[in-house]
C-alpha cells in the first residue's frame, strides 16, 4: 500500500474513533444502567438498528471466505445472503414481537422465563463456547490474515490492532457500537461496491469490452457453471450446497436460528419498540441483498481471471503450491490502484471490526446478565453490572488471541468452517426457540432434549460415515461421497435431519408430561402482535419480489 492509502485508512480510523467518542459523551448519562449498556434501550434509531444489523454480521468470513466460495463455487453461495433477506421479514414479523411482548432482553432469559433456570444455564455455556471458539476467533484469524497480506504488516500487528480497535468501541456499549456501526457499513459498501467495479473492469478490459456491464456479461459467458443458483448431485459442490435443501430444508435453519435466535443480532433490536425494530430489520433485509454484488462477484471476477492467467498475480492464490480460494479477496485487493486500495482496505477492516465489537458485546451480555447477575453475585449493582461486562469484553479478546491462530480452518474454507460447526447446536436451539414460541404444551425436559441430544445428534451424523456405509442414501439425496469416496450427509442435509427429529421427539416428551398433567410456562402471545403496518408489508412484498426475480434469472 502507498501513502495515499494509508491515510484514506486512517481517515477513516479518525471519522470512526471520533464520532463513537462523541456519541458516547452525548448520550452518556451520570450512571449508566445495565439495559442501556448492553441493549442502549430506546436510543437505536431503525437505521441505526439495520447498519448495525448488517455490520454485525458482514466480517472477513464474508469478504474473504464467502468471496473464497465464489471463487470455487459461484454464485450459489448468495443463497445465504438472499435467503437471509426473507428470513429477516419472517423475524422481523414474528419473532421480535414476542420478545418484546415479554420483555425479552437475552436468549438465555428467554430460555429461562419459556423453560426453565437448567436449559437456560446449558444454553449460556453453549452459547459463550460457540461465540468465543468458533466465531470470536475465527473473524479474528480471517480478518486478521486478510489485512496483513494486504498492507504487508505482521499477521500478529494486525490481530492485536484489529482487537484492541474492536475493544474501545465495545467498552463504549451498544450505542457506540449501534451508531459507528453506520459509518463501518457506509465504508463497507462504497468500498466493497468500489472494489466490485474494479474487478468486473479488469475482466471486462481483457476481453475487449466497455465498463462494467460487459465485464458481467462476459463473466457469464465464459463461466456459466459459476451462475447457477442450484447444483445437482453429481455437482463437485453438491455436499456445500446440496439441492433443493438450500430452498426448502437446513438453510432455513441456518437463517432462522442466526437470525431469530441469536443474541447476536437480535440484541440490536430488544432495546427499541416494535414499529422501530421492525423498520430496522426490513432495512437490513434490503442491505442484505446487495451483499452478493460485494463479496461474491469478486470472488468469481477473480476466478475468470486466474482461469485466464491474466490480471492478477496468479502465484498468489497458490501460497506453497496449492489454490486456496480464500485468496481471492486479498489477491484483488493487492491489485486495486492507490486511493482505491486504502478505500477497500478500510471496507474490509470495517467489517472486521464493527463484527469484533458486536459479538464481544453479546458474549459480555450472555455473561454478565445470564450467569454473573444470576449465579454469582445475585445482588449486583447497575454500576458493578456495566464494570463486569466491560471487563468480559476485554477477557474475551484475549482468549480469542490466545487460541485464534489455532483455530482449526480446514480446506473447505473459513465461510463452511464456520457454517458447518455453527450448525451442530443451531437445529436443536431452533427447535426449542420455535415450539417455545408457538407450542404452549412444550415442556422443559423436551427442550433439555433439544439441547442436548441435537447436539449429540449432530455429532452422531456427522461421524456416522466412518462407522457405516451411507451410499444406499445418495438415492434419496442424503448423501455424496467425498473427496476419500467415502459417503456423508452434507452438513445442511444433517442440520435438517436432527430439527425434524428434534421436533418429533420434544412433541412426545411434551405430550407425555402434559399427560400427567405437568404444566409448562407459556410466553405471552397473541395474533394482535403479529399485524404490521402498511410500510412494512409493502416493503416486504418487495424483498420477496426481488428475491423470486433472482432466484428466477439464475436457476
Amino acid at each position: 500500500m502507498k501513502v495515499t492509502d494509508y491515510i484514506i485508512f486512517l481517515a477513516y480510523f479518525a471519522i470512526v474513533a471520533i464520532y463513537g467518542f462523541w456519541i458516547y459523551h452525548r448520550k452518556k448519562q451520570k450512571q449508566m444502567s445495565s439495559k442501556d449498556y448492553f441493549l442502549a434501550e430506546g436510543s437505536l434509531t431503525w437505521w441505526a438498528i439495520g447498519t448495525s444489523l448488517i455490520a454485525s454480521n458482514i466480517s472477513a468470513e464474508q469478504f474473504v471466505a464467502m468471496s473464497g466460495d465464489g471463487f470455487k463455487m459461484g454464485l450459489a453461495i448468495s443463497t445465504y445472503e438472499w435467503m437471509a433477506a426473507a428470513t429477516l421479514v419472517i423475524v422481523a414479523t414474528f419473532f421480535i414481537p414476542v420478545y418484546l411482548k415479554n420483555k425479552i432482553y437475552t436468549m438465555p432469559q428467554f430460555l429461562s422465563q419459556r423453560y426453565n433456570g437448567t436449559v437456560a444455564m446449558i444454553m449460556a455455556v453453549f452459547w459463550l463456547l460457540l461465540y468465543v471458539v468458533v466465531n470470536l476467533t475465527s473473524i479474528l484469524y480471517l480478518g486478521a490474515l486478510a489485512v496483513s497480506s494486504i498492507s504487508g504488516i505482521g499477521f500478529w500487528y494486525c490481530m492485536m490492532g484489529l482487537a484492541i480497535f474492536a475493544v474501545i468501541i465495545a467498552l463504549g456499549g451498544m450505542k457506540v457500537i449501534g451508531y459507528t456501526d453506520v459509518i463501518q457499513v457506509a465504508f463497507l459498501i462504497f468500498g466493497g461496491l468500489a472494489t466490485t467495479y474494479l474487478a468486473l473492469n479488469l475482466v471486462s478490459d481483457h476481453f475487449g469490452g466497455h465498463g462494467v456491464l460487459d465485464g458481467l456479461s462476459f463473466l457469464r459467458e465464459k463461466a456459466p457453471d459459476h451462475f447457477h443458483m442450484i447444483f445437482k448431485k453429481d455437482s463437485a459442490n453438491y455436499a456445500s450446497l446440496p439441492g433443493m435443501t438450500v430452498l426448502l430444508g437446513g438453510m432455513w435453519i441456518v437463517n432462522l436460528n442466526y437470525w431469530g435466535c441469536n443474541q447476536y443480532i437480535t440484541q440490536r433490536a430488544l432495546g427499541a419498540d416494535l414499529k422501530t425494530a421492525r423498520a430496522g430489520i426490513l432495512f437490513a433485509a434490503f442491505l442484505k441483498l446487495l451483499m452478493p454484488l460485494i463479496v461474491v462477484l469478486p470472488g468469481i471476477a477473480v476466478y475468470m481471471l486466474y482461469q485466464e492467467k491474466t490480471g492478477i498475480d496468479v502465484n498468489s492464490m497458490m501460497p506453497g503450491g496449492e489454490l486456496r480460494p480464500d485468496r481471492a479477496y486479498p489477491t484483488l485487493l493487492s491489485i486495486l490502484p492507490t486511493g482505491l486500495k486504502g478505500l477497500s482496505f478500510a471496507a474490509l477492516t470495517a467489517a472486521i471490526v464493527a463484527s469484533l465489537a458486536g459479538k464481544i458485546n453479546s458474549i459480555s451480555t450472555i455473561f454478565t446478565l445470564d450467569i454473573f447477575k444470576k449465579h454469582i453475585n445475585l445482588e449486583a449493582s447497575e454500576k458493578k453490572l456495566v464494570s463486569t461486562g466491560r471487563v468480559v469484553v476485554i477477557v474475551a479478546m484475549a482468549i480469542a488471541i490466545g487460541i485464534s491462530p489455532f483455530l482449526g480452518i480446514d480446506k473447505k474454507g473459513g465461510f463452511e468452517f464456520i457454517q458447518e460447526y455453527t450448525g451442530f447446536v443451531s437445529p436443536g436451539i431452533f427447535a426449542m426457540f420455535i415450539l417455545g414460541f408457538f407450542w404452549k404444551k412444550t415442556t422443559s425436559n423436551a427442550a433439555l432434549f433439544a439441547t442436548v441430544g441435537g447436539f449429540g445428534l449432530s455429532v452422531l451424523l456427522k461421524f456416522l460415515p466412518g462407522m457405516m456405509d451411507l451410499s444406499f442414501l445418495h438415492n434419496f439425496g442424503f448423501s455424496v461421497a467425498n473427496a476419500d469416496g467415502i459417503y456423508e450427509i452434507p452438513f445442511l442435509d444433517r442440520m435438517g435431519i436432527v430439527f425434524v427429529i428434534c421436533i418429533v421427539v420434544m412433541f412426545a416428551i411434551s405430550m407425555f408430561e402434559n399427560s400427567k398433567g405437568d404444566k409448562s410456562n407459556g410466553l405471552e402471545v397473541d395474533s394482535s402482535m403479529f399485524k404490521v403496518h402498511p410500510s412494512f408489508a409493502v416493503g416486504s412484498l418487495i424483498v420477496f419480489g426481488i428475491l423470486v426475480a433472482l432466484y428466477s434469472t439464475f436457476w
